[in-house]
């Protein structure tokens, strides 16, 4: 019975690597960190929605270009609106609060755990704080 249990655990655990629809918080603090998303790199499924909570004011979400997989429309939000994009196209996707980017608010969405387009993401030119967290979140993906 337990060899079953076991089997059957080890059959679902993968499942739940991929979450459903998610949600990700802008925030002036968390923590010790200011200007931030709630989470930083996030995992969905092709099909499932991101959606962005302007929690605090001043914010947006912006795909940062060449940081998204090809066929990817350009997708930049007003500030201080909650937003959600469905994820159609499998891969992982960098973005940024445009005012923030300096200041390190950005993070990353992996697609269907497909990093086909990873080159590209390293290739982006962040700067400031940004240019320092980037390499660690992208080790991470």
């Amino acid at each position: 019975m337990k060899k079953i249990l076991f089997i059957i655990l080890l059959l679902i655990l993968p499942l739940n690597v991929f979450a459903a629809d998610q949600t990700i918080e802008m925030l002036n603090k968390q923590g010790k960190e200011s200007m931030v998303y709630s989470q930083k790199i996030v995992r969905v499924n092709v099909g499932d929605t991101v959606f962005w909570k302007s929690t605090d004011k001043g914010h947006n979400v912006e795909f940062i270009r060449g940081g998204v997989p090809e066929g990817v429309d350009k997708f930049k939000t007003k500030y201080n609106v909650d937003v959600e994009y469905k994820f159609t196209i499998p891969g992982v996707y960098a973005y940024w609060c445009t005012p923030h980017k300096n200041m390190g608010m950005i993070g990353f969405v992996v697609v269907g755990d497909d990093k086909s387009n990873i080159e590209s993401i390293k290739k982006i030119r962040y700067s400031s704080k940004s240019k320092k967290l980037a390499p660690d979140l992208i080790s991470q993906l």
